[in-house]
């Protein structure tokens, strides 16, 4: 049994990797709101705590992979080898005043894999998404003098972290842990100028930006043993304005159709800039109180400075300072029951409430959520099928504003083994 779960795991990542990859630069979102900014940020939790509201920073669960606070890696067992991936499917619908649509997006999310070194170490490593960019938006307006006019904004690109997780373990109570992240992926962001009379001309931009650079995260957990396998833990992340490197490509071109022939002229043209972005300082706190193999319950309070964040050297009017609060739990009835599989089967549930990072007209974007998934148990194993879904609302209506009212599905598989096992023989 070992020996094919072992197989089943080296197969998976086999496959997972490249289309993790091929993920990491293919469009998976269709925001309007993408448009701002590095896009839509993508949330810090994964698997298991995505049907629990999110909240992850001081959850220690033996059997799972959390990256969201790096010293949570000692939590795992010392001949424990988990190997931990995930598919993701949004759908959304946009209204505003005076328009609606429907968009979906289905791919490949995260990947990661986590192990002890020794008694008081133990490391992680992976690729997750950090944000997505994915819009098309069309604008018609009568330029004075020269007529009807529509330009079309439209944008792709994802950014994501291949990171390399370690955590110790000095005091029984304590863990604190590092990820150092390579921070990549490209964003391109275009615009087309088009008029009515077949006389005039088309004006076309290019814009792109790249990122390519590593960065350190630092997190910390206290644990306060109870009676009854009760537990209480106390947990802290931090990234002190981390900066990236960048490059910046521009090109703006002016084409002329007359007598069935074309002329194009280069207004503008920047070949890759090299320039840099300075991330937000991140604070993130979260408290857990649990009891081993019955239930969980955490609470996370998480924060952005993304209003003294830089891009090429510059702030942004559209970006504002991200505050997140997300409250979930867990509860497995009996995780050993023998005679009835629904009892080992553990029921999640969980609520967000975060201010993005996004400010229009000058109104923060919020958004609210509600979330709740299975836990299912593989049959004689350790590993789990994770699924959760999530409902809930982001923006308004008012104010020249688009709202979206969202349903995201989230398919996991944390699978386990016992790789540091030494068989003894008579």
């Amino acid at each position: 049994m070992a020996s094919n779960s072992r197989v089943l795991i080296l197969i998976a990542g086999l496959i997972m990797v490249p289309a993790m990859l091929f993920a990491q630069f293919n469009n998976n979102t269709s925001s309007p709101y993408s448009r701002y900014g590095l896009g839509d940020l993508q949330s810090y939790s994964f698997g298991r705590t995505s049907a629990m509201g999110g909240a992850a920073l001081a959850s220690r669960y033996a059997l799972q992979v959390n990256n969201a606070n790096p010293a949570s890696y000692t939590a795992t067992d010392s001949l424990n080898f988990l190997f931990e991936f995930g598919l993701k499917g949004d759908f959304s619908r946009y209204t505003s005043e005076i328009s609606k649509m429907n968009t979906s997006d289905i791919n490949f999310n995260y990947f990661s894999m986590s192990f002890r070194i020794n008694r008081w170490m133990a490391t992680s490593l992976g690729i997750t998404p950090y944000s997505n960019v994915g819009y098309q938006i069309e604008v018609n307006e009568d330029i004075e003098n020269t007529g009807a006019a529509r330009t079309i904004y439209y944008g792709t690109g994802t950014i994501s972290d291949a990171y390399w997780g370690l955590a110790i373990q000095p005091f029984k109570n304590l863990s604190v842990g590092m990820n150092l992240n390579y921070r990549f992926g490209k964003v391109s962001r275009n615009s087309e100028l088009t008029f009515a009379y077949s006389d005039l001309y088309l004006l076309q931009r290019y814009s792109q930006l790249r990122v390519a650079d590593f960065g350190l995260e630092f997190g910390a957990q206290f644990i306060l043993p109870m009676k009854e396998d009760k537990q209480l833990v106390l947990a802290g992340v931090f990234e002190s304005k981390p900066t990236y490197t960048t490059f910046e490509s521009d090109i703006v071109l002016k084409n002329i159709v007359y007598a069935q022939q074309g002329d194009q002229d280069t207004l503008f043209s920047k070949e890759e800039e090299k320039g840099k972005i300075v991330f937000p300082t991140t604070i993130g706190l979260g408290v857990s109180f649990s009891k081993k193999n019955v239930y969980e319950i955490n609470a996370d309070y998480y924060r952005q400075g993304w209003a003294d964040a830089t891009i090429m050297g510059e702030k942004s009017a559209f970006l504002s300072d991200l505050n997140k609060f997300a409250l979930g739990a867990e509860w497995i009835p009996d995780k050993f029951s023998i005679r009835n599989a629904w009892k080992r089967v553990a029921y999640r549930a969980g609520i967000k409430y975060e201010q993005t990072y996004h400010s229009l007209n000058n109104h923060q974007i919020n958004d609210f959520g509600i979330s709740f998934g299975l836990g299912l148990p593989i049959y004689r194993s350790n590993s789990t099928i994770n699924i959760s879904a999530e409902f809930g609302k982001r923006g308004t209506t008012k104010y020249n504003l688009v709202r979206e009212n969202y349903a995201k599905f989230n398919l996991s598989a944390n699978l386990h083994d016992l790789w540091f096992m030494s068989r003894k023989i008579d």
